[in-house]
């Protein structure tokens, strides 16, 4: 895929992450760019594939535009800005007192994309991804990917949509219209792959590395993840019996995590106690 030239200096940054850097253009209200970190060209490419065919299934998100690169090599892709936007997390942080109405809309919002069924030709199983990536994974012995592979290809079979990274970060809204975004791990299969993401930001995450990427303190971040938790599955639904189910879903985060740190995460092994 060719990837157009552009001049950074007709960008303002205006946020960052772990994967690269987003800039709004300076001349172009209607642009803004998702810059990734050197070395990541494959990753700004599975972005632009995956949410082209994201926005052209109907599920809402920023429509596309094209693959570009900087003078200094690094990869990424323009998508129509959406102004004014703010993200969950930003949301409650700076209005932690409505933390209910933010966790019960973004339940909504999860549990209408895991009713939306997808092309399964145009994206990846969640079972099929989890299995390649626990082949490539050198940290677990062998007796306990058997027993990993197993927890996986049993969970049930679904043609539906997964974001793939689920949490409050990667939904954004404007007034009353929300849009996904982050959109390289979309997926398609059993929700609660989706779900254990959710726990573990919430729940799983330390303090510090919640304080920073999603500027919110524990108390909030329990709160929300104990509303949103009886949201999404019933209120007459006890918290204890939800997270008991989503518990081992966040802990095969493990496998992805472990992959990007290339270390043992034994803080996220626990919540797979259950399956080991």
């Amino acid at each position: 895929m060719e990837a157009r030239l552009i001049n950074l200096d007709d960008f303002v940054l205006f946020g960052g992450g772990a994967n690269g850097d987003s800039y709004n253009s300076r001349t172009d209200t209607d642009i803004m760019l998702k810059l990734y970190a050197p070395g990541k060209q494959r990753q700004s490419i599975d972005e632009l594939l995956a949410a082209r065919k994201v926005y052209e299934a109907g599920i809402p998100s920023p429509k596309p535009g094209e693959l570009v690169r900087t003078a200094d090599g690094r990869f990424g892709v323009l998508f129509k800005r959406v102004n004014g936007k703010k993200s969950y997390a930003r949301a409650i942080a700076d209005n932690p007192e409505k933390v209910e109405q933010y966790a019960r809309q973004f339940a909504l919002m999860s549990r209408k994309l895991h009713a939306t069924t997808v092309n399964t030709a145009n994206f990846e199983s969640i079972k099929d991804r989890y299995c390649r990536l626990l082949k490539e994974n050198q940290f677990f012995t062998h007796a306990e990917k058997r027993k990993l592979s197993r927890f996986i290809q049993d969970a049930p079979d679904t043609n539906t949509a997964l974001h793939g990274d689920l949490q409050f970060g990667n939904l954004i809204f404007v007034g009353n219209t929300n849009y996904f975004i982050d959109l390289g791990d979309f997926a398609y299969g059993y929700p609660l792959f989706d779900l254990g993401m959710v726990y573990i930001t919430c729940i799983l995450s330390d303090t510090a590395f919640r304080k920073e990427n999603f500027h919110m303190d524990d108390d909030v971040a329990a709160e929300f993840w104990r509303i949103f938790a009886r949201s999404y599955f019933g209120e007459d639904r006890p918290l204890a019996s939800i997270e008991e189910e989503v518990r081992p879903y966040a802990g095969l985060k493990t496998i992805i995590i472990e992959r990007d740190t290339k270390r043992p995460m034994p803080e996220f092994r626990a919540a797979l106690n259950s399956i080991l």
